[in-house]
């Protein structure tokens, strides 16, 4: 058997085995990285960082249409498509040069290629065809993705991924799919100028999220201008080769002209061609990484973090993750568990802060003892101009105990009050300790404190 010639291999460059390369390294192991393409995952190449990039340009236009409500003279505005893109991709390159840099410095071996499994402590590199032997590896590749090649004309549709590669800006453009990362491509382009029409399977946008956060914000999408075509699939996409234009066919019998399409109805595990069968790291049904709590999988010295894996697929998790497993590993620390709480935020325009349980699942565990407070306000921004939209806030209470199980928000800003509100959620905040705060007033926030009444009350009988 050889000698290992590393404490810690880490397969893939996203922000959890970046975490962990580093962590570990900080703790005197051994590290090597991995990673084919560029450092920085699909949080940072393809995914949060450039999106919001993109959501704030978008709001821009919102903020002429306010100006002029408040006293504001303002001439002719014009976006240019090109000019963000470049500036978007100026940064995503600063901050995987960041990432590197972090790695170097932490004394972290970086390789630039891809790792495949030859057996369960053995990774060889295609390119080199370099084989390392390690004491511990840590699967983080990420997710890629989900392909609609089961449609014709799929080559015409975009990926989630590609959007960032458009050279202009489509005029007409159909967005296939309701969850988070579609509404939010949707809403940014909409605001940007484009015309956009929502295709979806369901009845209603963001599946899972509590369903009156899902209904108000699908209102206000739809007041923004996008249009949604609900309980309907793509069956078809033609391109005319004069015009470059598509013509989209949905499934109940609708056909729409588009300049480009977005397929954005999720992303899969990126775990084909890495060789997991010959380490023996069982997936499940969707290809991902079966783990533990602790990131361990099947495979005794293997690990996973990250959307690689079965948990929740969020950065900030993955992070989380990857520094937790480090400590445990070569540190001191073999305690860290998973957070609680997975406080969320869903980058539309209004934007969508949710931590704790939502209405329905509460009332699932709790069947009788839930009460609900609701406020619903047009923000002080809006006064004059001609949006009618309203934010709304939500608490989920446990009457019995009377701790705030959920606290959600549709609103500007809603992402960075939310992240407020978890602390307390997760540090068993009761109402009756809000209900005494002094407000800041004026203010959106002083409303999650002025909730006196339950708009609803689950009760037996």
């Amino acid at each position: 058997m050889r000698k290992n010639e590393v404490d810690l291999l880490v397969i893939g460059g996203g922000s959890g085995g970046v975490r962990a390369a580093r962590v570990a390294a900080g703790h005197g192991a051994r590290v090597i990285l991995a990673e084919e393409h560029r450092l920085g995952g699909t949080c940072v190449i393809r995914g949060c960082v450039p999106k919001k990039l993109m959501v704030l340009a978008s709001r821009f236009s919102r903020e002429f249409e306010d100006a002029a409500g408040f006293g504001w003279r303002l001439g002719p505005a014009s976006f240019e498509w090109e000019r963000l893109k470049v500036a978007v991709d100026r940064e995503v390159d600063r901050l995987e040069g960041i990432y590197a840099g972090m790695l170097d410095r932490a004394g972290v071996e970086v390789i630039r290629d891809r790792a495949v499994f030859d057996d369960p402590h053995t990774v060889r590199l295609v390119g080199s065809g370099r084989t390392i032997c390690a004491e511990h590896v840590l699967i983080a590749t990420g997710a890629v993705p989900s392909q609609t090649r089961d449609v014709p004309g799929w080559r015409w549709i975009s990926d989630s991924n590609q959007v960032f590669e458009w050279k202009t800006q489509p005029r007409r453009v159909v967005v296939q799919g309701a969850g988070y990362i579609a509404l939010e491509f949707a809403s940014l382009l909409r605001l940007l100028g484009s015309e956009v029409t929502v295709v979806m399977r369901a009845g209603q946008v963001l599946r899972g999220f509590d369903d009156e956060v899902r209904s108000h914000l699908q209102a206000a999408l739809i007041e923004s201008g996008i249009r949604v075509v609900a309980q309907a699939q793509l069956t078809r996409v033609d391109r005319c080769m004069s015009s470059d234009a598509l013509s989209v066919h949905l499934s109940d019998g609708q056909r729409l002209d588009a300049d480009a399409v977005l397929g954005a109805t999720g992303r899969l595990p990126n775990t084909a061609n890495l060789g997991v069968d010959k380490a023996g790291v069982r997936l499940d049904s969707r290809g991902a990484v079966v783990v533990t709590d602790l990131c361990c999988t099947s495979s005794p010295g293997i690990y996973a973090v990250g959307d690689v894996a079965n948990v929740i697929a969020l950065t900030p998790v993955a992070i989380r993750e990857g520094h937790a497993l480090a400590d445990r590993l070569f540190g001191r620390d073999a305690s860290a568990r998973r957070p609680l709480l997975t406080p969320t935020a869903v980058f539309t325009t209004p934007e969508v802060g949710v931590t704790g349980l939502s209405e329905e699942a509460a009332v699932s565990e709790f069947p009788s003892e839930v009460d609900v407070y609701v406020s619903r306000f047009r923000p002080m921004k809006a006064r004059f101009s001609m949006r009618t939209s309203q934010t709304l806030m939500k608490l989920v209470v446990h009457r019995p105990t009377d701790r705030v199980l959920g606290a959600h928000m549709v609103g500007p800003e809603a992402a960075e009050l939310i992240q407020l509100m978890s602390v307390a959620v997760q540090g068993g905040i009761t109402k009756a300790e809000m209900d005494p705060t002094l407000a800041v007033h004026p203010t959106a926030a002083e409303e999650l404190i002025m909730m006196r009444e339950p708009a609803r009350r689950y009760a037996a009988g």
